[in-house]
């Protein structure tokens, strides 16, 4: 009983998503210059993040996997508190560092000029503030499944750090890589609290597909369900293609 009224929680808000939607117009909804505009700027910007997120938080989680003790516990709370601390907290903690009197916004602007607050670079930033716990705990998970007999056996063989960090343990990792990877496009996808509150609201720079769901319940709604069945089924498609191949690595 109970479980099936807790089955019913999930299911029931997406078949009505799923019946409400204007079926017979959401092609032209789709076509909208608003709708496409913010589908792209939502795939670049989450790309990008998750570009930046495999550059950083590979590292990171090398050193989160190879690190013992109180250090690693206070490295890994930092890391994954983004995943647990309310999104619109993280875009006022990001104004408040990376504003124009922020704690390195104020130094980016005078000596640079740079000002980010209100940028597509905002967004990016944001996105990957969000995102990126979800690639590094997944890294980290392979590493520690990792067999590091096969990394020993080739530095037995005269192979130098990188030449086996790139030929064994990169190619021993990629499941773990793949399906962080994944997780955090997706996250970064279906970001809105820290994206609308560090970048703000401009179409064509930083409105992307939540926040312009966001704005169109008031003014059109179908417009609003069109976008939110394209992200329903994004996040359906990941879960599905997921789920025997790549989850194990987490």
């Amino acid at each position: 009983m109970l479980a099936g009224l807790g089955l019913l929680l999930f299911l029931l808000p997406l078949a009505g998503l799923i019946i409400q939607a204007p079926w017979n117009q959401a092609l032209g909804e789709l076509a909208d210059p608003t709708t496409t505009t913010a589908l792209g700027l939502s795939i670049f910007c989450s790309l990008t993040a998750t570009a930046i997120a495999l550059v950083l938080g590979i590292p990171l989680a090398m050193i989160l996997a190879r690190t013992r003790g109180t250090l690693r516990n206070v490295l890994r709370a930092l890391t994954t508190l983004p995943m647990v601390l309310p999104p619109v907290v993280g875009g006022v903690a990001l104004l408040l560092a990376f504003g124009r009197h922020g704690v390195a916004g104020s130094f980016l602007r005078q000596w640079f000029g740079i000002q980010i607050p209100f940028t597509t670079a905002a967004a990016v930033m944001a996105e990957t503030f969000v995102a990126m716990p979800f690639l590094v705990i997944a890294v980290e998970a392979g590493l520690r499944s990792l067999d590091h007999r096969y990394e020993e056996a080739a530095r037995s063989l005269g192979a130098g750090y990188w030449r086996v960090f790139t030929r064994v343990t990169l190619p021993l990792l990629r499941p773990a890589i793949v399906s962080g990877a994944v997780l955090c496009w997706a996250r970064a996808l279906g970001e809105f609290g820290a994206t609308i509150t560090f970048a703000g609201n401009f179409p064509g720079r930083t409105q992307t597909v939540p926040i312009a769901v966001y704005l169109a319940l008031e003014s059109n709604p179908d417009a609003a369900i069109t976008l939110s069945l394209i992200l329903l089924v994004v996040s359906v498609a990941i879960l599905v293609g997921m789920r025997d191949r790549w989850l194990g690595a987490l």
